[in-house]
């Protein structure tokens, strides 16, 4: 069950900042619960926090063995907090943000793709994966997909509100598009591209992470198979724009190779 704390003045108008910003739901929320997290370590506002007790929580979340993403997440919480809503933006120099180490991606080989596009049993699944292995969308993007953004004519998926609230096009494989059809008929669909286990609602980001941990399994592979590990993929392997459609039907071509 949802928490829903107290709305005092300040959080309020850290929301009503953010909204006007059109930031979305999901990192007003974690933003919004950070900030929350830090005044309640000390029993005071934010507003009577300063850069002493900045450091000495960053300390805290370090001793704590917080996740670098948590350690991340918090920073910029506390950054936005203090230049916009509170308006002292000298405060962001005393709010560090570690260094983030560079490291490669996971990247599957092609016979750990193929394994991994092949494994599922169901049909959805199958089409899940293929989806982002084939188009590159992110998996919020994915989840939003309605059978009205797949545009045959012109051979193009539109992602609509996607980071950054900005709507694009991704290409369509022409090998993705009559497993989408396929899977589109079989499950009589009328919304929602994949919807989750209520019709009226899309599957959320956890479902497909689901979806590929499972599909991993069976394909008894030894790597960690997540969502953003296909974007990766089809990351490692993007061509110039005149040569990307190219590229983006050969991603498909190892779903027709079994």
């Amino acid at each position: 069950m949802k928490i829903h704390r107290p709305m005092t003045p300040l959080r309020k108008r850290m929301l009503e900042d953010m909204q006007i910003r059109n930031y979305s739901p999901h990192t007003i929320d974690g933003y919004l619960r950070y900030v929350a997290q830090f005044a309640k370590h000390f029993g005071l506002s934010p507003d009577r926090l300063g850069a002493e007790h900045i450091r000495t929580y960053q300390l805290h979340l370090l001793h704590q063995q917080a996740s670098k993403s948590i350690f991340i997440q918090t920073v910029c919480a506390l950054r936005f907090l203090y230049e916009t809503t509170l308006g002292r933006p000298w405060m962001v120099d005393c709010i560090p943000s570690p260094t983030k180490p560079k490291t490669l991606p996971v990247i599957l080989s092609r016979d750990e793709v193929k394994a991994l596009l092949l494994a599922p049993s169901h049909l959805k699944h199958r089409a899940i994966l293929a989806t982002l292995y084939a188009t590159g969308v992110r998996v919020s993007e994915l989840c939003q997909l309605q059978g009205t953004d797949i545009d045959s004519q012109r051979m193009v998926i539109q992602v609509r509100q996607g980071k950054g609230k900005r709507d694009r096009f991704v290409m369509l494989s022409p090998n993705l598009l009559p497993l989408l059809r396929r899977y589109w008929k079989l499950y009589q669909l009328q919304s929602w591209l994949f919807p989750g286990p209520r019709v009226t609602a899309p599957i959320t980001p956890a479902g497909v992470a689901h979806i590929c941990t499972q599909a991993g399994h069976a394909a008894k592979l030894t790597k960690a198979i997540y969502p953003h590990l296909l974007r990766h993929y089809a990351d490692s392997r993007t061509m110039p724009t005149r040569t990307v459609v190219t590229t983006s039907t050969s991603r498909m071509k190892v779903v027709d190779a079994a």
